[in-house]
């Protein structure tokens, strides 16, 4: 039997995705790059906004109606549950840890399999063995104990849950000996990680230090006041850390923020940027931002772009937003017409593309070290990624190798 598998969302269930694939070839599945010659069609799916779950219930009708079998899984198939399958177009509906026995599930034609993971407490350990690629995503940790008033994500994940620090370093040193170069830790909320073990990130990265040999990690996604001055210490350090940062961020008002009950302030975040900014050598700083969330005024829009424009970040990761079942910002007042949030998250996206461009500018002349990660066949040339997360492209260059390069204004790629 044939699948095509689509994996939508975060790194965490784009990891995911590439385990499931592994497991069902293992079960003597075959995974097929065209939709036309596959028998299931296998969607891995993320429900952080509206858009998100629209965009998964057309790919499945649509792969319905070209007369494939359809399995849904991922965050969707978890929040909504046995419901989906009243859908004509959903043939199989697997929930978050249970996408990992879809051929055991299909051998015993079990069209419904969701475990409650708000009852969890384990880990998941899954391991991925592909060989392909230069840079490997570890997921680390999964689901989520804050409650933030936008988010529907904790239902879909359940609560937080960390991979004990043996199986992360023996995983780090099994993909060393694979050949790989580089490895990102992800997870839901990564920055929870070792809370039930009364541990936290510092432990880890320590760890990942001593006992390893990867030349280069960088870190998923961290909420502000996740970044203590003890780990930007030990990370300014570090030759192995990769100065690449991700805020979430979500907005840069502090009325807002409130509403959004995100517990740090925006000039505590501000100044955050500055102390990263003022410790590594050109760091790059992404952040996501919530565009029109319930109840945000004209005055809180300004004061958002005011303090966007004047930070450091390096580029913004903005989306308009989106009502989600459940949550409490559902039941906040002051929701905004679509068009607005629309505008909004458009002037965000232009102050992304500013800075971002600034900050490609800011690099040329830099020397930095590459990891060679594809050939561009197409043009006969190299990709590569810096340490600080900028796409260049070489002349010549050898797959998986690490090279000194001059950062020049040709050689940079826009992401």
């Amino acid at each position: 039997m044939k699948f095509y598998l689509k994996s939508m969302g975060c790194k965490s269930n784009q990891f995911e995705g590439q385990i499931v694939a592994e497991k069902l070839v293992e079960a003597g599945y075959e995974e097929v790059k065209k939709l036309e010659d596959a028998d299931f069609y296998i969607l891995n799916s993320c429900s952080v906004t509206h858009k998100s779950d629209n965009e998964a219930m057309y790919l499945l009708r649509h792969a319905h109606s070209v007369g494939l079998k359809t399995v849904l899984t991922g965050c969707i198939a978890q929040i909504e549950k046995e419901k989906l399958l009243n859908e004509p177009y959903i043939d199989y509906v697997y929930g978050n840890e249970d996408k990992f026995e879809i051929a055991e599930h299909l051998k015993n034609q079990e069209d419904f399999v969701v475990r409650d993971l708000m009852g969890a407490n384990e880990f998941c350990k899954v391991t991925l063995n592909d060989t392909t690629k230069t840079r490997i995503s570890l997921k680390i940790q999964d689901g989520c104990d804050n409650r933030c008033s936008y988010c529907i994500i904790p239902y879909g994940r359940g609560k937080s849950r960390s991979a004990d620090s043996e199986f992360i370093i023996n995983e780090i040193n099994r993909y060393v000996d694979l050949g790989y170069k580089e490895v990102v830790l992800t997870g839901i909320h990564i920055g929870l990680w070792g809370k039930e073990f009364d541990r936290e990130m510092l432990d880890l990265l320590k760890e990942i230090e001593s006992k390893t040999e990867i030349p280069r990690y960088r870190l998923g996604s961290l909420n502000p006041h996740e970044i203590t001055p003890q780990l930007l210490d030990f990370l300014e350090e570090s030759e192995k850390f990769c100065p690449h940062f991700h805020l979430s961020l979500q907005s840069a008002c502090n009325r807002t923020l409130k509403r959004m009950n995100r517990h740090y302030s925006v000039e505590y975040y501000l100044d955050q940027i500055e102390d990263i900014v003022s410790r590594f050598d050109k760091p790059f700083l992404g952040s996501d931002i919530i565009a029109g969330f319930a109840g945000e005024s004209e005055e809180d829009f300004n004061i958002t772009v005011e303090n966007l424009k004047k930070s450091k970040l390096s580029q913004i990761h903005t989306f308009p937003y989106s009502i989600r079942k459940g949550t409490i910002a559902e039941k906040l007042d002051g929701h905004l017409p679509d068009k607005v949030k629309e505008e909004r998250a458009g002037i965000i996206k232009k102050i992304s593309s500013d800075k971002f461009s600034e900050f490609l500018a800011s690099n040329i002349g830099r020397e930095e070290e590459v990891l060679i990660e594809k050939r561009l066949s197409k043009r006969g040339k190299y990709k590569g990624v810096t340490r600080n997360y900028i796409n260049v492209e070489l002349d010549e260059g050898e797959f998986n190798t690490l090279k000194k390069i001059k950062l020049t204004k040709d050689c940079l790629l826009e992401k």
